[in-house]
């Protein structure tokens, strides 16, 4: 039945007869609140009864229809989502034009109580449910509730509004089942994540509370069990208070991480019986609430592996018009738009033509497909497209419907919903095989050039035999993605080829200048955006320095908020882009600069059988033994020549004997297509990378703390390059580091990428996530960078994203090679001219610089010791010895790194970059082997005064040793920050800063030990912000103390007395005898006396005020967010 629709709103059901209630105006001016194809579809049904519309659009969304086509169109302050979720201004707008109503569309404030209940007190009608049924099926909770009243089976759940502790109780008690987060106020698959991990509720649960306050305003959370096979029903409701009818139901099983992807009407695999169960059951909620206008009721069909539904769930109801209404439309005839405008006029059902006694039955199949401006990448991310719609031409036919805002010339502004067009199929056939030959086609003939799409992922997943039965589960297209991917572009290749045959070029997609065009000076790491979207939170700020695979900020896209991480350590130079900004795919969110590596080593294990060898296990044993040095003794011979060790030796030497199982060590190039395999066997073995797990110092540490995860790139195959295959064995370790939690290690000499692997066709093989992957280990776990020889490009690339990097005096490091740079045209170059040791030394991208390869390996176990725990075998040092390190004579320099050693354990102390920001002292230590980080000013370097490279330097180290649990000693002499013209024209303020930040954000005990002088704002930030910060701030007799230095304060302070008498000795008599007063003021036992500091002690007494601080207990917080100064 096809209702007719200027009948529909005349009050005229299909019998003819009056029917607008006594008293009821109809609805004459309506603004709809919403933008694209939604707003589209609810300006045609009204325009067909009638009514006049009004659209209202944000500032970036001015091309687009809905806007065009309306009778009257107003901007709304602002751009974005915010825009349309901003209730004053749509209130504003619908006053302002005269409006009687408003219709809100789906998402956005579709859902919002508030909203309906302001548009009630203005006097507009709001077209959807009542808000007290808003209020309720806005609660989850309570929703569920209702359905258990109601003897519908619901899904164990927590209230609406949950706690993150209630959720964490609900996840307890789910026994390892996992649980997903979901938003209270709406759906669509904005504010949902699945937590299998109970480590990782606190970050899933914060950002689906942001996802939800971002799309809909309210950023309440529910949980509910996690079902890993079952199909997706919903049942649509329209009710007119009194009376309520089911319109059948929808199958949304197939989806993409909660988002649908393809909705079909009728259920093609329900069964007759469970179908009228589901449908009553809905039924049954619907009526007990006395349901107004359109709902979807959804619920869970719990299947087996063969696909056999195995009873459902109620899991939540959304009150509101539905993205996938068009197929209930298609095989009821019914205008469910119309009807939700008729019902808010207060018609009843029957008014409008419909009894409830005799609901429409569905006839044939309908199936709507989601074309999204989007690319979906290797992992199954989806990102945001942009351009503009160089060709758009949908399909049509018989029972072909497009519900579109798109057209040629139209370009998607960032930061919305990817949906670009609705595809309808529809038949009547009952046979659902007749619609899938039909979608088939539909899909065939779309064209959509210019914007990157999901029209070959879609082709792809229509023409496999699983669509066409319906074998499938809401996580079935993850499963499946590989398969997809590598299929879709099977056909895009396949269509290109077709469309050039008949000579129709395809349009490529059209760049965004401001994502592409923007560069950055050599040597610098830009951190770009990986889709369109909105940046809901930056995390740093310029001069912060970051950590490899750090977050740095939070993007909201494809419904869903994303974490961009730093993929190498560095400090932030240039934030670009700040929150509330949007942004497109490629756009540079900031720049670093490089100051930092990681990595991963690898081992081989070797099993020895002492009896007889079975020609299976020979065959094993044949393999293996190309992977040992002696099967290359050339290529040995010219690595030793060099003075460098093999790859092989360096694992064995970094791990204990014994210890190391290799992962993928019969990998070889991917290039077989032009060499033999003899040839790759012999000459690529491991195909240059050796991974796996061993412990290291396991003599000292529990095994548990020694394992640690290995990679080492082998220079003597293909000279250390990246090759396809050993990027897949990079990313099997690192997802065995992270699951793991594993320490890594990573030897990165090589050269980068390698162009000759030919066996895997790729035009870029940007997708790579290895990098990403390697970045991600950042802060999880320490990372370990070793750099000997030649290290470029995406060897460097992993290498920046270390913790530490130690490096050779031979080596080299560059984001790009001699070849890359010459091939850019700047310049030719030798490799040892790019990035050499020393200079990287000096600008504190090497934290420590070693002799050789053997000197290395130990320095990085001695670094990576200082995060497996607690020795038993220290030994103190003469603790009398500190009394002399500070002169008697003030103005006598001296050297804090005695006071360093005098307080640590003998032998213990690991400096990191020695030869970077030479105005302060970073080093990792033990005192009665307890690991620490000690920081301390250098008074041999602008008499300590903290600059900006010195300021930075403290800064990253605290960052460090609060990322990993280390207690921070800080040992302070200081007569305050740099100042002066030339050291603000390096940013001093917003350097310096830095350290008030991140004093504040640190978790881990905080312990301040003045050794002299400690003046003014310097002082303060290295006692974490001020003296009462740390756990206590103590000082050595030699301490004095003041707002700035004593002889400046002198100066300033009295300076008419001073200039009052003649140059010469008797000036410089009242100076002196000032600057002694000063002196005698700011001496550490008065400022112990007017409680500004703890204590002066015996300085033989400090190792025992450090253990007294160490025993104080970490706070158990998660890191604290913060913005960096710079």
């Amino acid at each position: 039945m096809q209702l007719d629709a200027r009948a529909l709103h005349s009050g005229l059901h299909p019998g003819g007869t009056a029917s607008i209630p006594h008293g009821i105006e109809p609805v004459k001016k309506l603004l709809i609140a919403n933008r694209g194809e939604i707003a589209l579809r609810v300006q045609r049904a009204a325009q067909d009864l009638g009514i006049a519309t009004v659209a209202v659009y944000a500032t970036d969304d001015a091309q687009s229809r809905h806007r065009q086509l309306a009778d009257e169109a107003i901007a709304l302050p602002g751009n974005g989502p915010a825009a349309y979720l901003d209730i004053d201004a749509i209130l504003g707008a619908a006053r302002a034009a005269g409006c009687d109503a408003i219709h809100p569309g789906y998402g956005f404030l579709s859902e919002r109580a508030d909203f309906a209940q302001a548009c009630a007190a203005a006097g507009i009608t709001f077209v959807g449910p009542t808000p007290e049924q808003l209020a309720l099926f806005g609660d989850k909770g309570r929703a569920l509730e209702l359905a258990a009243q109601c003897d519908v089976p619901v899904m164990p759940a927590t209230p609406g509004g949950a706690s993150l502790d209630d959720v964490r109780a609900f996840f307890a008690a789910q026994q390892g089942n996992g649980i997903v987060l979901k938003a209270v106020g709406g759906g669509g698959g904005r504010g949902m994540r699945v937590v299998r991990d109970a480590e990782a509720l606190a970050e899933a649960y914060a950002r689906c509370q942001s996802e939800a306050r971002s799309a809909f305003g309210i950023e309440a959370i529910y949980a509910e069990r996690l079902v890993e096979r079952a199909r997706h029903i919903e049942v649509q409701i329209i009710g007119d208070g009194t009376e309520t009818i089911a319109l059948g139901e929808r199958d949304c099983t197939l989806q993409r991480r909660f988002q649908k992807l393809v909705e079909i009407a009728p259920s093609p695999v329900l069964t007759p019986a469970l179908r009228d169960r589901i449908v009553q059951a809905a039924s049954r909620i619907a009526r007990h609430t006395g349901y107004r206008s359109l709902g979807t009721f959804e619920f869970l069909v719990e299947t087996d592996d063969a696909g056999t539904p195995h009873g459902f769930v109620f899991i939540e109801a959304n009150p509101r018009l539905q993205v996938e209404h068009t197929i209930t439309e298609q095989v009821t005839g019914l205008d469910l738009v119309a009807l939700q405008l008729g019902l808010a006029d207060g018609r009843s059902l029957r008014d409008l033509g419909l009894d409830p006694a005799a609901p429409p039955t569905a006839r044939g199949f309908s199936v709507q497909l989601r074309i999204n401006a989007e690319a979906t990448d290797a992992q199954g991310q989806a990102r945001q497209a942009q351009g503009r719609l160089e060709r758009f031409d949908p399909p049509t036919g018989p029972d072909v419907r497009v519900d579109t805002h798109g057209y040629t010339g139209y370009a998607p502004p960032a930061g919305y919903d990817s949906l670009l067009a609705k595809l309808i199929v529809s038949t009547a056939s009952p046979r659902f095989e007749d619609v899938v030959r039909r979608v088939r086609r539909a899909l065939g003939e779309c064209r959509v050039d210019g914007v990157p799409s999901n029209l070959d992922l879609l082709r792809a997943l229509v023409a496999r035999e699983d669509f066409a039965t319906q074998h499938v589960h809401t996580r079935h297209f993850e499963a499946i993605l590989p398969e997809l991917l590598t299929a879709a572009q099977r056909v895009a290749a396949s269509d290109a080829a077709r469309q050039a045959s008949i000579g129709i070029a395809q349009t490529a997609p059209v760049p965004v200048p401001t994502a592409t065009a923007e560069a950055i000076d050599e040597g610098l790491v830009a951190v770009r955006a990986p889709m369109n979207g909105r940046v809901v939170e930056m995390r740093v700020q310029e001069v912060d320095i970051v950590q490899p695979g750090q977050i740095v900020a939070i993007l909201d896209a494809m419904k869903m908020e994303h974490t961009i991480a730093a993929e190498c350590a560095g400090r932030v130079i240039d934030v670009r882009v700040g929150a509330t900004g949007q942004t497109v795919e490629g756009q540079i969110l900031l720049v670093l600069e490089p100051v930092a590596d990681a990595g991963v080593a690898h081992h081989r294990s070797e099993a020895a059988d002492p009896r007889a060898i079975r020609p299976d296990l020979q065959r094993v044993r044949d393999r293996d033994a190309f992977l040992d040095d002696a099967a290359r003794p050339d290529a040995v011979a010219k690595r030793h020549a060099r003075g460098q060790r093999t790859a092989r030796e360096n694992v064995a030497d970094l791990c204990d004997a014994g210890s190391f199982v290799e992962y993928g060590a019969y990998a070889v190039a991917a290039q077989a297509s032009r060499r033999s395999a003899e040839d790759l066997i012999t000459n690529t073995p491991a195909d240059g990378l050796i991974t796996g797990t061993g412990r290291i110092n396991g003599t000292r540490f529990a095994p548990e703390r020694a394992r640690c995860a290995v990679l080492a790139y082998d220079a003597t195959v293909l000279a250390g390059t990246q090759g396809k295959r050993n990027h897949i064995k990079t990313d099997r370790i690192l997802q065995v580091a992270a699951e793991q939690k594993l320490p890594t290690v990573i030897f990165a000499e090589g050269g980068g990428g390698r162009p000759g692997d030919v066996d895997f066709p790729t035009v870029a093989g940007l997708y790579q996530p290895s990098f990403a992957a390697f970045a991600a280990l950042s802060g999880e776990v320490p990372v370990i960078g070793i750099a000997a020889g030649r290290c470029f490009a995406g060897n460097a690339a992993l290498l920046g994203c270390s913790d530490v990097i130690i490096a050779t005096r031979d080596a080299n490091i560059g984001m790009a090679g001699p070849a890359m740079i010459e091939g850019g045209g700047l310049g030719v170059y030798r490799p040892e001219d790019i990035g050499p040791a020393a200079v990287q030394y000096q600008n504190g991208v090497v934290d420590l610089l070693v002799d050789d390869e053997a000197e290395a390996v130990r320095a990085a176990k001695h670094y990576l010791s200082m995060f497996q725990g607690r020795t038993q075998d220290w030994e103190a040092p003469d603790a009398l010895m500190l009394r002399g390190v500070v002169p008697e004579n003030r103005l006598r320099v001296y050297d804090t790194r005695a006071a360093i050693q005098g307080i640590a354990d003998v032998g213990s102390v690991i400096e990191l970059r020695a030869g970077y920001g030479t105005g302060v002292h970073t080093a990792l230590a033990r005192i009665e082997g307890r690991p620490v980080g000690i920081v301390a000013n250098n008074p041999r370097h602008l008499g300590g005064a903290i600059d900006v490279d010195g300021a930075d330097k403290a800064a990253r180290f605290m960052q460090l040793c609060d990322t990993h649990g280390l207690p921070i000693v800080s040992l302070i002499d200081t007569p305050g920050f740099m100042v002066g013209p030339e050291i603000e024209a390096r940013a001093q303020v917003r350097h310096v800063s830095r350290l008030f930040v991140l004093g504040a954000k640190v978790r881990v005990p905080f312990m301040a030990v003045v050794l002299r002088k400690g003046y003014g704002l310097g002082a303060m930030a290295m006692a974490a912000g001020g003296f009462r910060a740390p756990a206590f701030t103590i000082s050595w007799p030699t301490g004095e103390f003041g707002g700035m230095g004593l002889e400046g304060a002198v100066r300033l302070g009295f300076r008419k007395e001073l200039e009052a008498l003649p140059a010469g000795p008797e000036r410089d008599a009242l100076y002196q005898q000032l600057v002694a007063q000063m002196y005698e003021r700011g001496h550490a036992i008065n400022a112990a006396a007017g409680l500004e500091i703890d204590a002066v002690i015996d300085p033989a007494e400090t190792r025992r005020w450090l253990l007294a601080g160490l025993d104080a207990t970490p706070r158990d917080e998660a890191p604290r967010r913060y913005v960096d100064a710079w």
